[in-house]
């Protein structure tokens, strides 16, 4: 049985706008920086990775990553200060979850949501 995921990791065609990007969001970094090839950043008991890729790299739509936040209207009002451009403005879904997503400067799409009572987590 798969007990849990240890690290979602992205690439990356800009570390030092990638890496401000996380940090503008409070994302703690544990190792690399805005210069390195690879940065990891603390997510719970787990990591957020970067990975540096050739500028020929490219990547279409591959999903999406889910991170739970205790306050996701505190989050969302964090981003805008930051001038980051969330797609929305968070909402309750039907499925049980408040949430809204951002897209991080290399397009891959981050979702940030917390269940509401009695929905599932």
């Amino acid at each position: 049985m798969i007990d849990s995921i240890s690290a979602i990791t992205l690439g990356t065609h800009d570390m030092a706008a990638a890496v401000r990007f996380y940090r503008d969001l409070g994302f703690l970094m544990a190792y690399g920086g805005e210069t390195a090839s690879f940065t990891s950043f603390r997510v719970g008991t787990g990591h957020l990775n970067l990975i540096a890729q050739p500028a020929d790299r490219q990547w279409s739509w591959w999903g999406r990553v889910i991170f739970y936040v205790a306050d996701v209207d505190a989050l969302h009002a964090r981003a805008i200060a930051a001038g980051l451009r969330p797609q929305a403005p968070p909402r309750d879904a039907e499925w049980g979850e408040r949430f809204f997503h951002l897209t991080d400067p290399d397009g891959h799409e981050l979702s940030f949501a917390w269940p509401l009572a009695g929905g599932r987590r």
